[in-house]
């Protein structure tokens, strides 16, 4: 287990798209651990593999509450089948720290994906789940929230990744 180093923007890895995972092997569940272990670290609830650098199609997500035990959802090699509704929720990013912005997304999503066994499974997700999926997943597509809003959220957005380095450092 380790905690790895999380990307932030605008480093250019983040706007690479990620390649499929050939084999779930130990190599990839060792990933998917380490990944699981800095997500937790940074106290976020999705991590995508290339946000620490890794170009694999592999994210998790997490959104057991404080109280809750751990529910870590491994998605490798995710397919959106089906995307309908709208909704806008705030978001935020590990890659953005500070940031926060309404982002417009598919109200219902049904994902299939491989699990860390190997073997393919469906997800169908509402709410908080189906934002995270798809976040997560424009991730493994080298697609960023910054890419979601315009151009005064985008001005708001680097004020706010600002101020956070600035508090961080004080």
């Amino acid at each position: 287990m380790a905690v790895r180093e999380i990307l932030t923007y605008p480093h250019d890895l983040l706007r690479t798209p990620a390649e499929p995972v050939a084999e779930v092997n130990d190599e990839i569940r060792q990933l998917v651990e380490d990944m699981g272990e800095t997500m937790y670290a940074a106290e976020g609830v999705g991590l995508a593999a290339n946000q620490i650098g890794v170009l694999k199609r592999i994210f998790v997500i997490d959104l057991a509450g404080e109280d809750e035990p751990s529910d870590l959802k491994v998605f490798i090699n995710p397919e959106i089948l089906e995307m309908d509704g709208t909704q806008s929720m705030a978001e935020g990013c590990l890659s953005f720290p500070g940031a926060r912005e309404n982002i417009k997304r598919a109200e219902r999503v049904r994902v299939r994906a491989l699990g860390l066994d190997g073997k393919p499974f469906e997800l169908e997700a509402t709410g908080l789940m189906a934002v995270a999926i798809q976040h997560e997943n424009d991730h493994i597509n080298g697609v960023l929230m910054i890419d979601k809003v315009g151009p005064v959220a985008r001005r708001k957005i680097g004020r706010q990744m600002a101020r956070a380095r600035q508090e961080a450092t004080a």
